[in-house]
C-alpha cells in the first residue's frame, strides 16, 4: 500500500487495541440499557391505558426520528442545566441505550404480537396477572422471533460508538484521531480502526446468528 508505514502501524496497534476494550464496553453497556428500555417501551405501549400508551408511542417516534449525536449531546450537555451531571462514559452509554431502546421496543412489539391471541385469553381465564403472563407465557414464545432484530441493532450500536468521541470518550476513533493528530498520520490508525470494527462485527453476528437458531430450534419454531 502507498505510503503505509509498517513499523508505525505496529507502534501504534497497542494503543488501539486498548480503545477497542473500551469501544467494546461501551457498545455492551449501551447495549444492555438498550434491551431493558426496549422492553419497558414495547409492554407500555401495549398498556390499555391510551395516555399511557400514547405518550409512549410519540416517545419511541421522537428518539427515532432524531439523530443520535443530538441525542448524545443532550444527555451530556443539557443534562447539568437541569442538575443531571454525567461522566462522558455515563451520559453515552445512556444516550445509546435510549436511541437503541426505541427501535428495539419495535422488534420486542413484534415477537410480543406474533404471539397467538389463545396465549393470552388462556393467561387471563387462569387470573395470571400481567407480569406473571409476560414472564411465562409471552416472553419465552416472543424473544426467540425477536432474536434477529436483537442480534442486528447489536452490531449498530458496536458501529455507533464512534459517535462517543464527541463528548470526549476515549473510544477507539477518538485514540486513532489523536494518533494521528499527534504523529500527522491519519493512514494507519484509521484503517486499523476499520480492520478492529470488522473484526469485532462480523464474529459478533456470527455469534447472534448462531444463538438464534439455537433459541428458535429449543422453542419448536425450526427444526
Amino acid at each position: 500500500m502507498a505510503g503505509w508505514n509498517w513499523e508505525f502501524a505496529f507502534a501504534i496497534l497497542p494503543r488501539l487495541l486498548s480503545a477497542a476494550v473500551y469501544t467494546i464496553a461501551a457498545a455492551v453497556g449501551g447495549y444492555l440499557i438498550a434491551t431493558a428500555i426496549g422492553l419497558v417501551f414495547a409492554v407500555l405501549q401495549r398498556s390499555r391505558r391510551w395516555l399511557l400508551t400514547f405518550v409512549v408511542r410519540e416517545l419511541v417516534e421522537f428518539i427515532r426520528s432524531t439523530p443520535l449525536v443530538l441525542q448524545i449531546f443532550f444527555v451530556f450537555y443539557v443534562g447539568p442545566q437541569f442538575g443531571v451531571r454525567l461522566s462522558p462514559w455515563t451520559a453515552g452509554m445512556i444516550a445509546i441505550g435510549a436511541h437503541y431502546g426505541a427501535y428495539l421496543s419495535e422488534v420486542y412489539r413484534g415477537g410480543i404480537e406474533s404471539v397467538p391471541q389463545g396465549q393470552w385469553e388462556a393467561a387471563a381465564a387462569l387470573n395470571l396477572p400481567t407480569y406473571e403472563t409476560y414472564r411465562r407465557i409471552v416472553l419465552p414464545q416472543a424473544l426467540p422471533i425477536a432474536f434477529a432484530g436483537m442480534g442486528n441493532y447489536l452490531v449498530g450500536i458496536l458501529k455507533d460508538t464512534p459517535m462517543l468521541a464527541v463528548i470526549g470518550v476515549s473510544e477507539l476513533l477518538h485514540a486513532a484521531t489523536a494518533i494521528g493528530g499527534e504523529n500527522y498520520r491519519y493512514l494507519e490508525p484509521y484503517t486499523i480502526v476499520g480492520l478492529i470494527f470488522l473484526g469485532l462485527s462480523i464474529p459478533t453476528m456470527i455469534a447472534c446468528n448462531l444463538l438464534e437458531k439455537t433459541l428458535r430450534r429449543s422453542s419448536g419454531l425450526t427444526k
